[in-house]
Formats: structure tokens, sequence, C-alpha cells
């Protein structure tokens, strides 16, 4: 009895050790935006306006292959790289360990141990692409920016990083040529000017020198210094995660909210609110499986109404009805505290709006977002089957809900949504199970609604 009352007493035990108890962190929390469906939700418009109240504004993956648009006092701004919030003078602007950065035209705060996208990682996307249209008849659809070349070097351990350029210049160019002849022996054809972009990165070396920091030792003090409001930008989406996307047609980062963990050394319980960014209908930019795409006379509504064209690559983005069984399945990885609604007036000529609600696969509802293997409450027969070989035979069932036919993009409360598009707005909240506390509008930032 004494025995193990003296154990369950020693988490107090004042001999001058630390005491074991677990306490709550102290300290600042950090906010995260994230894309909720596959990229182009409206992100940056989300991230500008916290931005605004912010003190630091981060980003945590990627690369140049995202593209978000902001538009502020009727100017419209295209970032790739650069952290949405930049536009506020007064918030540092902060790129984490987990982005991959292509140097030219770089002048912002940057972390010592990024990986660097060289030019032939570039190239050696697009002859990548090229080789599986070859191979296999189609391709991935990459931005071609060089982002999954880069993060592979990164996982060979043969990547190269800011704080290798900014330290012993010879023994970078020695690792720079062995990286070269790596890729040069894999694509004979590919031509790398070694010596010419060799000079190309010393010049940069010295030009970003004064806006390197240690990314953790930076971090660490924001999360426990003096009271600081710090904003996280997700880049791609949640369907785009190397991990719990729509494999292989997939990005090459981590766009889940564990990314904001190992892109910015930021432990979990500092993290607080975290948003899911998501569009009022669905858009895809390239190939792979999008059960609700609406190849007829909807999508091509919805796709020049919305203006659908790909920030980054200039590609018409494939249209479709909202689907709630991956936004479910996306909020079950992230655990969204509230949602942003984009882009809902671009639904106000409709006469009737659907919504995806579940899947069917032969006849029978499938409870699921198919994973990357999925054998769930299937017969006996039934073998395992990748996620994309489902997505591609499954049917949607919908909800109808009844068009509001009205312009909305004069509201500026909840008051001034028709009852229909409110109602609109409560059955996406209903059916995931997580409130919306923004409602877009319009391009603008006062065209967001904000609900509490």
């Amino acid at each position: 009895m004494s025995g193990t009352r003296a154990s369950n007493d020693r988490s107090s035990h004042s001999g001058g050790g630390l005491k074991r108890a677990r306490s709550e962190p102290g300290g600042n929390k950090v906010t995260v935006v994230l894309g909720a469906q596959w990229g182009d939700e409206g992100k940056g418009k989300v991230v500008d306006l916290l931005a605004t109240e912010s003190d630091i504004v981060c980003r945590c993956q990627g690369g140049n292959n995202a593209g978000h648009t902001v538009v502020v006092d009727g100017k419209e701004y295209d970032f790739h790289l650069f952290p949405s919030g930049i536009i506020n003078p007064k918030a540092i602007s902060f790129i984490g360990n987990g982005v991959v950065i292509h140097l030219p035209g770089l002048f912002e705060e940057a972390e010592k141990n990024e990986k660097k996208v060289f030019d032939f990682h570039q190239a050696v996307d697009g002859l990548q692409e090229v080789q599986r249209q070859a191979q296999e008849g189609k391709n991935i659809g990459t931005t071609k920016k060089g982002i999954g070349p880069t993060y592979s070097s990164k996982a060979a351990r043969t990547g190269l990083r800011i704080c290798d350029l900014l330290s012993d210049f010879d023994e970078f160019s020695s690792r720079f040529k062995n990286l070269a002849q790596q890729y040069k022996s894999m694509f004979p054809t590919l031509e790398i000017d070694i010596e010419g972009q060799l000079k190309k990165l010393k010049g940069y070396a010295e030009k970003i020198r004064p806006m390197v920091r240690d990314g953790v030792y930076f971090m660490y003090e924001a999360l426990h210094g003096s009271p600081k409001k710090i904003l996280v930008e997700g880049a791609n989406a949640a369907l785009l995660d190397i991990d719990f996307g729509t494999y292989p047609f997939v990005t090459s980062s981590n766009c889940t909210v564990g990314g904001v963990c190992t892109g910015l050394g930021v432990p979990p319980q500092h993290v607080g609110d975290v948003y899911g960014v998501v569009k009022a209908y669905t858009t895809r930019v390239g190939i792979g499986a999008f059960p609700t795409e609406q190849i007829n006379e909807i999508g091509d509504l919805l796709q020049s109404r919305g203006h659908e064209w790909g920030v980054t690559t200039g590609r018409k983005r494939r249209c479709g009805w909202l689907d709630l069984v991956s936004l479910k399945y996306v909020h079950m990885i992230n655990g969204f505290t509230a949602l942003a609604l984009t882009k809902l007036d671009i639904l106000d000529v409709l006469d009737e709006i659907k919504i995806g609600v579940a899947y069917k696969l032969g006849g029978k509802r499938i409870p699921y977002f198919p994973g990357e293997v999925a054998k769930i409450n299937c017969d006996k027969n039934c073998s395992p089957t990748a996620n994309q070989e489902i997505l591609q035979k499954v049917e949607v069932e919908y909800e109808t809900m009844p068009g509001w036919k009205t312009d909305t993009t004069g509201a500026r409360k909840w008051e001034d949504l028709p009852p229909k598009a409110q109602n609109y707005i409560r059955c996406v909240e209903n059916h995931v199970g997580v409130p919306v506390k923004w409602v877009g509008v319009g391009k603008s930032r006062e065209s967001m609604i904000q609900l509490f």
C-alpha cells in the first residue's frame, strides 16, 4: 500500500528536481490556415484577412508551386512562395524549414535549413512528366516547378540547403556538381550550365545572407517570448498531401496540419485554431479522380463565373459540386476549429444546387472516403484496392437544394444573405460538424463575411 502511494506521489516530490506532472504549455499558439480540397480554395484571402492583426506570418511547406491571390484596395496580388500576409508591413514574413525555394528573385525572411530548388530540378520535373507519358500513357500533371525532384533529393540526403550555400562555398560547389552529375546520368539529354549556375548562386548567397535566421530558435522565441499573434499559411491542400491525399496525383509535401510542426519546428501543443478553407463548390487542376466533377454546362458555368484558371500554371481548372465526403475526411485528419466557405457568389445564378453527401460503390453506400488501401464493409470476395481505382468508380449521392437566384456580392453580414443561401451554409456545417466562420462573396477583403 505504501509502495503504491510512494510511486503515485513521485510527480510531486519536492527534492529539487522538476515536477513530472504534465502541465499546459505556456506561451503563444499558432493559428493555421489550410486548404481543405485540392487547392485554389482562397487560402490567401483568409490569410490576408488574419494577417492584418498578426505579428508573424509563416509558410511551412511546399514551394513556388503554390498560387495565392489577394485583392487589397482594388489591386490584385499573386503569391507563389511568399506568405500572403507579406502585404502587412507590420508583420514579419517567415519561410520555414519545410519549404523548398527557387532562389531567383527571393528577397524574403528565410531559414537556414530550407532546401533549394535549382534550375535543373525544374528541367528534371518536366523530363519526368514526359517519361511518364511515354511509359504509362499518362502523367501526374505537376506544375513543373521542380518541387518533386527537390524533395526527392532531400529524402535521398543529396539535397542542398540554405545553410550549405552560406557556409563553405567550395564545399557547396563540390556537392552541387555531384548532384548535377547524378541527374545528368539519369537524364542524358539534360543540359546544365554548372559554372553559370554556381556564379548566380554565389551572388544570391550574399543577397539573402542578412535575411537568414535559425528557424528553430526564431520560432521558439516567438512562441515563448512576449505575446504575439502567429499565423501559419498552408500551401497546396489536404487532398494533395503526399501521405493522405489522392496519391499519386498529389504534391510532394505534407499539406495537412502535421506539416506545420515538421515544417516550422513547432510542438503540437502550440497549435491553436486550425481553419479549413473550402470553396462552395469543388475544383481540381491536373489529373486524378474527381467524384463530383461536372463535365457539362454546370462545370462550364462554374469555370467561367469563377474564373477558374490556375494562378501558378494558367491551366483551366476542372469544376464540380461541393463534396462533403472528402471534406469530412479532411476534417478527420486536421481537426478544423472552423471553416471559411469561399466563392458562394459563384452559385448565385443556379436554379438548384447539389451537394455530394455520400459515395456508392456497386449500388451500396460506402461510409468512408477511400484511403490508400480500402477494405471496409466489403464482401469476402473483394480485395484491397488503391484509392484512385475506387474514386474513379464511385457514384456520388447528392442532396439537392434550391438556388437563391440573388446577387450576394453586396452582402457584408449574415442577415444580408438570402435565406436559401443561409440554408446551404447550415447544410455544410451540419454534415461536416464544423462551424463556418467566414463566407466569401467576392474577391476583396470586405467581401469576407465573418459570422462569429
